[in-house]
């Protein structure tokens, strides 16, 4: 009976410990740096993410995942145009999925920016239908939420419900004369 208890005690205690983390983190901005001055907008042997034949995606191996969109790195082109995407000063490019409560969320907050502000295009992308593209950008859950720059380079990146004040704070850096 005491060695039951104790890996009921030790499950409660994990288990809260992995919900205050999530709580933590689901939401949460995260700013991903710009590339390295001079290199063209690619840090040291980076090269644009695309979905082509395994480009971008790691496939051997049990476990193997693929990368994410590196920090400041420009998304190709063709792979935008395929998750609808078109030239914009900002872009919220949400990652959702049908069933999914907190993707509605994340829409109604992107939604309301980009009906605030001039020059933000929100796009919303069905997961399960872009599969190739997801791995390419290294989606692992939805709602994932990537904010791109004019140039198609993924500034800052948020799993979960971001708040509406930081999506503003974070779309207007974007905005501002001064970039």
């Amino acid at each position: 009976m005491t060695t039951g208890l104790l890996v009921v005690v030790a499950v409660l205690l994990l288990g809260g410990a992995v919900g205050l983390w999530r709580r933590g983190t689901d939401g949460r901005l995260r700013p991903v740096a710009a590339p390295p001055p001079g290199s063209g907008g690619r840090g040291a042997g980076e090269a644009d993410v695309t979905a082509g034949a395994g480009e971008g995606v790691v496939e051997s191996g049990a476990g193997a995942e693929a990368p994410e969109a590196q920090p400041g790195e420009r998304i190709d082109a063709a792979l935008l145009a395929s998750l609808g995407v078109v030239p914009a000063p900002a872009t919220l490019l949400q990652f959702s999925t049908a069933f999914c409560a907190p993707c509605r969320a994340v829409r109604r907050v992107c939604t309301d920016v980009a009906a605030m502000l001039p020059g933000v295009r929100h796009v919303e992308v069905d997961a399960e239908s872009h599969l190739d593209e997801v791995r390419a950008l290294g989606i692992w859950r939805t709602p994932t939420l990537l904010v791109l720059d004019a140039d198609g380079r993924v500034v800052k990146r948020a799993t979960g419900v971001p708040g509406k004040p930081h999506l503003i704070a974070a779309v207007a850096d974007l905005l501002s004369p001064s970039r």
